[in-house]
């Protein structure tokens, strides 16, 4: 896996305007109003952070008449996932390797 889309996808979810976006898209498609409702922002820095998703592949648009609608790309979820259960994994070994060097030098002291 390319280091590049893994970085835009963090830098992506780094935000929680943009996390509840996602949230919000988890539950259906919707247009650009529905989605900027709940927050107190100009439209066009809002429409940055839709942006910024559709850049990191998060979220597609398509434009229906005068309207676009935004839908949840899950799959580029899994980059960060996918390099998470790597971390989770490494550091697992790590502190399993240590748990072990932990009890051989308390039995040595014995």
């Amino acid at each position: 896996m390319s280091a590049v889309p893994a970085d835009a996808v963090f830098r992506a979810l780094a935000d929680p305007t943009r996390r509840r976006v996602l949230e919000r898209l988890g539950r259906g498609p919707a247009t650009v109003s529905d989605l900027a409702k709940p927050f107190e922002m100009a439209l066009p820095s809002f429409l940055q952070h839709l942006r910024m998703l559709e850049t990191a592949g998060l979220v597609s648009s398509t434009k229906v008449g005068r309207v676009r609608i935004y839908r949840l790309v899950p799959e580029r979820l899994k980059l960060a996932e996918d390099w998470h259960a790597r971390q989770r994994r490494l550091w697992e070994t790590r502190l399993d390797q240590l748990d072990d060097l932990l009890k051989t030098l308390k039995e040595s002291e014995s």
